[in-house]
């Protein structure tokens, strides 16, 4: 079978603009941008909610490792489980460098997230994979557009635990395989795929809506870009990459 070329990359994926190109917070570094109290206030919301995302996916990879059919993709799926991890130890220690307790800091993101996760619990070893893919990919286009309103060292960091830990082509791959092999397969993971998209950007907008300091970044604030039709657009873009996953899947959007 020919496997499918992962989604070309939506604008929030391409490289942050040039240290030259940046303007406002974009341009200073953490040094610079965490004078402004509520600048900090929105980075710490941000690096605790990405910190419980992280390690509540290293808990889930590792859990759906239990559905996995065949030892090499328990073994993957421990691999992914892994970098999840690791992602969560880089931000649990960057909160702890700029002199924030970390659970303090991931607390109130911990119901939302676990609540989600409850919500969309996988039935199966497939559904599993499109959670990975489709779910973490939903986050993970929301946090690169946060991202680029970021200082360069907050922006730096954030991008580097987004980084792919082969959920992509792994999940690809398994899935098309399952369709190919049995058709109707493919219309129950359209609706679950979709369910996750509904889940997913309620669950975000619920976060945003719930932290000042947060949804005053995401409007316009402290971080000077944003405005509420820009947060439109935003949506409008995670939306449109999500239909691109779905179709590298081989699902209707």
């Amino acid at each position: 079978m020919e496997t499918p070329e992962t989604p070309e990359k939506t604008p929030a994926d391409t490289e942050q603009p040039a240290a030259e190109e940046a303007t406002g917070i974009a341009a200073q570094d953490w040094a610079q941008a965490s004078a402004d109290p509520q600048y900090r206030a929105a980075v710490v919301d941000l690096l605790g909610a990405l910190a419980y995302g992280e390690l509540a996916a290293f808990e889930r990879l590792a859990e759906d490792a239990k559905l996995a059919p065949t030892l090499d993709d328990k073994a993957e799926l421990a691999k992914m489980a892994s970098a999840e991890f690791h992602h969560f130890e880089q931000l649990r220690n960057r909160l702890a460098a700029i002199g924030e307790e970390p659970t303090t800091a991931m607390q109130p993101f911990a119901a939302a997230l676990d609540e989600f996760h409850r919500q969309t619990a996988p039935s199966d070893w497939l559904e599993g994979l499109v959670k990975a893919y489709v779910g973490d990919s939903i986050a993970s286009d929301f946090y690169r557009e946060v991202a680029v309103r970021l200082d360069a060292d907050t922006r730096a960091l954030v991008l580097q635990v987004l980084d792919d830990t082969g959920h992509a082509t792994f999940a690809v791959e398994k899935v098309r395989a399952a369709i190919e092999s049995e058709p109707r397969v493919g219309g129950r993971l359209a609706l679950w795929a979709r369910r996750l998209m509904g889940e997913a950007l309620s669950q975000a907008q619920r976060v945003v809506a719930d932290r000042d300091a947060l949804s005053t970044m995401l409007v316009g604030g402290v971080a000077a870009g944003f405005d509420l039709a820009e947060v439109g657009r935003m949506f409008s873009r995670i939306t449109e990459a999500h239909t691109k996953r779905m179709a590298a899947l081989g699902l209707a959007a």
